[in-house]
Parts: structure tokens; sequence; C-alpha cells
């Protein structure tokens, strides 16, 4: 027998179902009965039930991708906020290998990384890695905070809800399992993705959120409702899909490869000053090798280079 309704809020200790339920995260058996051990919203799936926290901590898991950013400079290391009361850090070797460089040269403090979970000890600190497709350092764009057990529901169902706002902005989005999300692109959309993320976290428990979402972003951007309504989906358990949402490097990249190739052709376009001094004397030396500046015929500027 079930005594609650999928999304109820619970508090801890809360009597959920009966023995014939299973106990999933966030819940214990006693007694034969399945009860909350936290304040969250109920979670059903078929017979295994769940409770899903409103609030809590990132707590890191080997394999997670987070984002996470520079506070200290170390001798072989670099300490790093990954949003967690649990530190993080990112040897030197995960880096550059055998290789020694000076580390503030690659890292500074406040630059913010897509990082790799790569261990966790037993005091839950956690060693970070570079190792895979799209990690490295952001250039540009913004951090959005929202609480880590909101990020099932900022994905959607098979990345439902985060593509689309990436469709409709056209802004490049990266989502850490630890509740960070970085946006790139225009500085209006930027602003709007913000207040999108953040209307999911709060509402994340409501049905119909996936339509919702979508007339706010047609209405921002259009200035007018979508042609028609998308499917509602449910919220279900996650696993980040890590090479649809870690193709940003390569774009960063391209971007960079196109404005060196700018800066190249804009260099093509202006005269050396070298070259052109130098074109100047050959055309103008004269017989005794000095030479004349103007067509005076009492050569008023001469500059003799014997």
């Amino acid at each position: 027998m079930i005594h609650v309704e999928n999304k109820d809020l619970v508090i801890p200790g809360q009597i959920l179902a009966d023995d014939e339920y299973y106990s999933g995260r966030g819940t214990f058996k006693e007694n034969g009965k399945v009860c909350s051990s936290l304040l969250g919203r109920v979670s059903l799936r078929n017979k295994k039930i769940r409770v899903i926290p409103l609030k809590s901590k990132y707590v890191p898991k080997k394999g997670d991708v987070v984002i996470g950013k520079i506070k200290d400079v170390r001798f072989s290391m670099w300490d790093v906020d990954i949003n967690s009361p649990y530190s993080g850090i990112l040897p030197a070797f995960e880096v550059f290998g055998r290789e020694k460089k000076e580390l503030n040269r690659v890292f500074d403090v406040g630059d913010v990384l897509f990082l790799r979970v790569v261990e966790v000890d037993e005091i839950k600190k956690a060693k970070l890695g570079l190792k895979g497709r799209g990690m490295g350092k952001f250039k540009g764009g913004i951090i959005v905070d929202i609480a880590p057990t909101k990020v099932p529901r900022l994905i959607g169902k098979k990345g439902s809800m985060i593509n689309m706002i990436k469709d409709k902005t056209k802004c490049k989005i990266v989502v850490g399992q630890n509740g960070l999300v970085w946006v790139k692109g225009n500085e209006d959309m930027e602003q709007l993705t913000r207040e999108i993320i953040h209307l999911i976290e709060a509402e994340a428990h409501t049905s119909g959120l996936t339509n919702k979402i979508k007339n706010k972003l047609y209405l921002a951007i259009d200035g007018e409702l979508p042609p028609e309504e998308v499917e509602e989906v449910e919220e279900e358990e996650f696993v980040l899909e890590k090479p649809k949402l870690q193709n940003f490097k390569e774009e960063l990249e391209e971007e960079e490869r196109e404005e060196e190739e700018r800066q190249k052709e804009e260099k093509k376009d202006k005269p050396d000053i070298g070259e052109v001094i130098e074109e100047f004397k050959r055309k103008n030396k004269s017989k005794d090798g000095s030479l004349s500046y103007g067509d005076n015929s009492n050569n008023s500027f001469i500059l003799n280079n014997k």
C-alpha cells in the first residue's frame, strides 16, 4: 500500500509505503515500512520509491564531470572550489605529465575549468583531471549556480530541456553535476538563460514545466507563443550525457583560430614600415650614394647615408 503520491512533499521519518515497495535513495525501511530519510519530494517509478531532497550539497563521486574555480596555486597542484563542502585538487601531473612548468602560467586563481573527478578519498577530497572530451578552461560567459539535485530537471529526459534552451537562445551551455552551469552567448541571451535556469530550479517539482519554459522562451525572444505545444516529459534519474554536453571546447578553439586568421589578414593589409622605407631608399638612391627627398631642383632635403 502506498501512502503518498508522486511529487508529494515529505519529511524525515514519514511513512511512505508498505513492504511491497522498494526503498530507493532518500528512504529507509523499518518494521516493513518504507520511510523518508529527509525533507524532499517523492519520486515513484513502478514499485521503487525515492525522495529527492529539496536542498543538498554536492558530494563528489568518481567519474562526475564538474565545473570548478581555481582558488589557490601551490607547488605541485591547484586547489579547486567545486561548489561542495569537500575540497578538490588538480595535480600538476594530471595536466603536464612529467613535464615541469610554472603552474600559474597555465591556470591561475579565478580561472574556471571543466573537470572530471578522477578519484575520491576516504574524507571525500576529490582528485580532479582534464582527460576527456571538452575538458579545460572556459573563456568568457557566465556561471549560474543551482542546487545539484535540480540538475536532472534542467537537463530533462534525454536532454530535452537543455537542448530546447540552447536551440532557442543560441547559447553554449555546459552543465556540471555539482550544480554549476556555464553559459556563453549574446549578453541578453545569457541573462535570459540565467532566468530560465533559475525558474526551472524553483519549479522543478511542478508539472507542465517544459511547456511553461518553452512559452517563456518564445515570448521573450519572438514576442509570441510557439505554434504548438510540446508533450510534457516526466523527470527521471539522470546520468549526464557527457559527449552531447561537452562539445564546447572545439567551438572555442574554432573561435580562436578564426580570430588568429582575422589578425593575420589585418597585418597583410597594413604595409610594413621597414619595407616601405627600404623601397623608398631604392627608388630615390642617387649615383653618389645619397638619398634625395622631394622634387625640388635645389635638393633642399638631403639625407646622406654614407
